[in-house]
């Protein structure tokens, strides 16, 4: 009955698991569902395709959101609502610090929040922070899988190309990765109470030259699509679900 449809998502408004996964591409979400046990599609709507299954043993949601938090933002707060507690994003970024290389993974310790829907329901000065436990889960699971991996803070955009407005400047400010959707999410979880934390595959080594004539990210050769990356993107997608895995047993212990 649609009236236990959550509207924008279409999940249901109760009998999702408590830890979910998140990531932009509903394509990415089938790939990292397909990891699981038991998987089996929730629903699929507009670009939120929602799948559930077990990862050793425990209940997962993975969905997607796509690409922006204004659409993005949309599903954390239906998925809060529908009982998922402990968010994981899992996603894709450009690089904005010198050794840092394709397919490395970033975890997030906290993101600046340009992302083109925060500040219509906050004051900028209200930060978006991961909850340290996710911080130190994530690390964790990425030094137990092997992934070249990073810590540090990554700044959330809505734009995703340049256009005519001068770009503002982070360089001194030791920004680790730029993507579109995390700051978003911490700031959804903080606002009620969750566990939320972001890891993210390079695809990009040069983003901090965004305004660069000669960056990928300017003349068209950018490419998320090469092998490198797909590997990360592999290897993130465990550390994410043992990431959650372990953020389980420390809500145990």
């Amino acid at each position: 009955m649609t009236q236990d449809l959550l509207p924008v998502t279409r999940i249901p408004r109760t009998g999702l698991p408590a830890h979910a996964v998140v990531v932009g591409d509903p394509a990415r979400a089938a790939a990292v569902a397909a990891l699981l046990d038991g998987t089996e599609e929730v629903s699929y709507h507009r670009e939120y395709r929602v799948f559930s299954g077990s990862w050793k043993g425990l209940p997962v949601v993975v969905a997607s959101h796509g690409v922006g938090a204004p659409g993005a933002i949309l599903l954390f707060q239906e998925l809060a609502e529908a009982g998922v507690r402990v968010f994981l994003r899992f996603g894709t970024a450009g690089a904005m610090k010198p050794g840092i290389a394709d397919g490395d993974l970033v975890v997030a310790e906290a993101a600046v929040r340009d992302d083109g829907v925060t500040h219509q329901l906050l004051p900028p000065e209200y930060p978006a922070v991961a909850a340290p436990e996710a911080v130190l889960a994530l690390q964790r699971a990425a030094r137990e899988q092997g992934a070249p991996h990073h810590r540090g803070v990554v700044w959330t955009r809505a734009a995703f190309q340049p256009g005519l407005l001068p770009l503002f400047s982070y360089d001194g400010a030791g920004l680790a990765a730029i993507e579109m959707e995390l700051s978003a999410l911490l700031v959804t979880a903080s606002l009620r109470g969750l566990v939320a934390g972001g890891v993210l595959v390079i695809d990009g080594a040069n983003a901090d030259e965004l305004v660069d004539e000669e960056s990928p990210f300017s003349t068209g050769a950018y490419d998320p699509h090469r092998e490198v990356v797909a590997a990360g993107v592999e290897r993130g997608a465990v550390v994410s679900l043992e990431a959650l895995r372990l953020l389980a047993e420390e809500e145990r212990a």
